[in-house]
Formats: structure tokens, C-alpha cells, sequence
């Protein structure tokens, strides 16, 4: 009977863990047709046009899955840090410092055959990245720096370092708009080099971040280090008390969190800019996929499997917004607002199920207790 009850439990909590975010996003949808409408726009044109533009065709659906590829991967970074009770938000210097090593080894090593460059130029990326993301986990463990703060700076660090290279040792005399190219040897296939029907916009690094989100997963639920990490997120004085280095564990969470970041990187330089450039702002380069990458990590509730579904939504909401535009004259910007707004419901919603499972917990500790008294045994007299 007991066995029962916690499998019925079990079965519950994994129904509220798909349906509370699905009626969050809902509620989000339907704040953000008021401010439609306050615009002097019909909801659901606009969100139709969304739908059109993000799904309408191939050629749009695999526009949404190219703009997904860099969320997933900043994203499953962002669930190892949150799992190891880091906070990180130096995605977009990650994804530069990642492109900047890929673009290195390509342009240093032009004459290896591809199979053999882009792998080398994919792990350049991950290295990359897990240096930046290494350097603010040091600073935390070793002078105590808040790693929002640093996380923050470094972001603002990593893109001046791009422009420095970029007018010197990595400047292309060609190319007037301070950005260099790698050569068409140099690049992620194509998927149509895999699919000859699948349009030549969509990239190998597609399936790559759908492998690196399993592989993750397992890596965090399936082996002795992920669970360490995991522990120390959860509860570090008690991951302290049974032996497990809670600096070490931190350390290796953000710079993980940072390896998938500049890996993501890699390949988006890798498959669909194919060049760097930079106009100066933090987010020219990098589209902003840093900070979006978070918002789709906590969507898919801060799980690497999670975060697969929740980076095709916000690609998929990023590539409907020029649709929208250009349908019922709303900006584009409004997508942003209504990342925003769904970020605050879900976790909202998410922070609502942890009371409503605390109150059940205490109410059926409290029946037990009723329902079974501790017996207490008299001393005989004496």
C-alpha cells in the first residue's frame, strides 16, 4: 500500500512538472494579448503571424531550430551551474571566448583536412569556454567574489578582447566591417550533406546540442561526479559533512556551465556565421543567446532533457518576431517582454508548487503522528 501511494505520488509530481509550466506559458500568452491589444493589435493575428513565422514552412522551421542550437547549449550549461548551486550569467562571454578559440585553431591550422579541423575547433570552443567560466569560480573560492558579479564583468571583458583582436592579429584587410572569415573547409557540414531533402540553413550542430543535452543528463543523474555536483547545489553543509570538496565541485559546476556556453559558441561561428565581427555592444555578436539561454534553462525547469523543448519555444518565439512585425506592425521587441513575462510566471508557478509540497509534507507528518502515536513505556514503580 505504501509502495502504491509514492509510485501515485511520483506519477503526480511529474504531471505538475509538464502541466504547471504549459499553464504558466498560458497565462503569460494571455497578459501578453492584453498589451496587444493596448497596442492596438488583435492577439490573435499576432500570435498567429508568430505561429507562421516560426513554424509556417520548412525553411521557417529550420530558421527555429538554428536559433535554438545556441540556447540549448548555454542552456544545459546553465542547469549543471544551477545544479551545483552556481548562478551564472556570463553565457555571452563564454560564447565569444568559445568562438574566438574555435576561430583560432581554424585560422591557424588551414591546411588539415576538415574532418580533423572542425572537431579540434569544436573542443578549441569548449576549452574556451571553460576557461572564462573557470576564471569567475576561482575568484569565488579563492577571494570570495560574488560569481553574478564576475560572471557580469567578464561578459564586458570577453567582447573588448574580441574588438582588440579584431583590429590586430586576427584583422582581415578584406573585410571593412571588423569581422573575419573562416574557409568553406572550415565549417560544420550542412544538414543537407546528411539529408538531401533538408534545406542547406540547418547545421550538424543541431543534433549536437540534442546529444549534449542527454549526454548531460546522464552525466549529472548517472555518475559519481554529477552527483557530488548535484548534492553540493542542493545542500552544501551537508555535501561538507560527507566529505564531498564543495569549492572543487562549485568550481567544476561553472566551468562546465562555461565549457557548453563557448561550445555553443564554436558552433554557431562554426555552422552559421562562419566568420567573427563585433559593432562594439555586448550582444552584436552573440544575438543575445547568453542571457536567452537562461530563460530557457528555467523553463525546462533547470533539466538538460528540459531544456531541449524550452530552447525550441524561445527560438521559435525569437524567429516568429520578425514575422510579427512586418504583420500587424507590433515591434519585435515585444518578443522580449513576452520572454520576460513567461520567465516570471513559470517561476513563479515553480516557487508556488515548492510551498503547496512543503504544506503537504507537514500535513501527512502531522496525520501520522495522529493516526500513530509514539508510545511511551512507564518505569515500573519501585
Amino acid at each position: 500500500m505504501a509502495i502504491q501511494t509514492s509510485t501515485k505520488k511520483i506519477g503526480l509530481g511529474r504531471l505538475d512538472a509538464l502541466l504547471i509550466p504549459l499553464l504558466a506559458s498560458g497565462l503569460a500568452l494571455l497578459v501578453g494579448a492584453v498589451m496587444l491589444q493596448l497596442l492596438g493589435a488583435n492577439p490573435l493575428d499576432a500570435y498567429a503571424a508568430m505561429l507562421r513565422g516560426a513554424l509556417g514552412s520548412f525553411n521557417t522551421l529550420a530558421d527555429t531550430l538554428v536559433k535554438a542550437t545556441p540556447l540549448l547549449f548555454v542552456g544545459v550549461g546553465i542547469c549543471i551551474a544551477y545544479r551545483g548551486g552556481i548562478i551564472n550569467i556570463g553565457g555571452e562571454g563564454q560564447i565569444v571566448i568559445g568562438s574566438i578559440a574555435a576561430v583560432a585553431v581554424a585560422l591557424t591550422f588551414p591546411n588539415l583536412p576538415g574532418w580533423v579541423l572542425v572537431p579540434a575547433s569544436l573542443m578549441a570552443g569548449f576549452i574556451g569556454g571553460a576557461f572564462w567560466g573557470g576564471l569567475a569560480g576561482v575568484l569565488k573560492i579563492s577571494f570570495h567574489v560574488n560569481e553574478v558579479l564576475s560572471t557580469v564583468m567578464l561578459n564586458f571583458i570577453a567582447i573588448q578582447f574580441m574588438g582588440f583582436l579584431l583590429h590586430g592579429v586576427l584583422m582581415d584587410p578584406t573585410e571593412k566591417d571588423n569581422s573575419i572569415q573562416i574557409p568553406q573547409t572550415q565549417r560544420l557540414p550542412p544538414a543537407s550533406d546528411l539529408w538531401r531533402w533538408v534545406p542547406t540553413q540547418l547545421h550538424a550542430g543541431v543534433l549536437l546540442g540534442i546529444v549534449v543535452a542527454i549526454l548531460v543528463y546522464i552525466f549529472l543523474w548517472r555518475t559519481t561526479i554529477g552527483y557530488r555536483i548535484r548534492a553540493v547545489g542542493l545542500n552544501p553543509v551537508a555535501a561538507r559533512y560527507a566529505g564531498i570538496s564543495v569549492p572543487r565541485y562549485q568550481v567544476l559546476a561553472i566551468l562546465l556551465s562555461g565549457a557548453f556556453a563557448g561550445l555553443g559558441g564554436a558552433v554557431e561561428v562554426l555552422g552559421v556565421t562562419h566568420r567573427l565581427f563585433t559593432d562594439g555592444s555586448l550582444t552584436g555578436f552573440t544575438g543575445n543567446a547568453g542571457f536567452n539561454g537562461i530563460v530557457a534553462a528555467l523553463f525546462g525547469g533547470l533539466h538538460p532533457i528540459g531544456t531541449i523543448p524550452a530552447a525550441f519555444l524561445f527560438g521559435a518565439l525569437l524567429v516568429g518576431a520578425n514575422s510579427l512585425q512586418r504583420s500587424v506592425q507590433v515591434p519585435s521587441a515585444f518578443v522580449t517582454t513576452l520572454d520576460g513575462l513567461v520567465v516570471i510566471f513559470v517561476v513563479s508557478s515553480q516557487i508556488w508548487v515548492r510551498r503547496r509540497n512543503l504544506q503537504r509534507s507537514t500535513i501527512e507528518s502531522a496525520r501520522t503522528e495522529i493516526s500513530h502515536p509514539s508510545e511511551v513505556e512507564s518505569e515500573p514503580a519501585k
